[in-house]
């Protein structure tokens, strides 16, 4: 992956990458593979980007559908990694399973199901309604309500951790 692409087109939108990548990861060596793994796979299919929606919208399909994948996969071994170790400015950045109550947090989401989860990711990084029903393919109605309850089962799970 050239440098240039890197630095203009993937490491702006590291914070998107690297908040999908930590939902559905436990641990920091996965959360490493899945992040190495969308990078390439946004470089392999960047001819792919049809600018039908903004570049960072983009960015999130490949992110989430790269992780959704790996959650499918039996084992590590079928897994082909760009490199052995992150850029040291996503590893400065990263620090995923450090903060205790963020780490609260994305345990909470990881009782979610799949959707709820990307939908509440969306919902954290000020996404709108348009932006998020256009990113998981539903209506803006829809993901609304979704939100609502995804904050209800979140806030219900927290609590019970007290």
């Amino acid at each position: 992956m050239g440098s240039d692409f890197y630095q203009l087109s993937i490491l702006p939108y590291a914070g998107i990458i690297i908040k999908i990548c930590r939902a559905y990861t436990n641990n920091q060596e996965d959360f490493e593979d899945y992040y190495q793994e969308v990078c390439l796979q946004i470089w392999r299919s960047k001819d792919n980007f049809n600018h039908d929606s903004q570049w960072s919208t983009w960015i999130y399909r490949v992110s989430l559908n790269v992780c959704l994948t790996y959650l499918k996969r039996d084992s590590k071994s079928s897994r082909q990694l760009a490199s052995d170790s992150l850029p040291d400015e996503v590893i400065d950045d990263s620090k995923a399973f450090v903060n205790d109550d963020i780490n609260e947090l994305y345990n909470a989401i990881k009782h979610l199901s799949e959707t709820d989860r990307a939908i509440i990711l969306l919902y954290l990084e000020e996404k709108s309604y348009l932006e998020i029903a256009d990113i998981v393919g539903s209506s803006t109605n829809n993901i609304g309500v979704r939100i609502t309850r995804i904050k209800d089962r979140l806030n219900q799970f927290l609590q019970e951790k007290d």
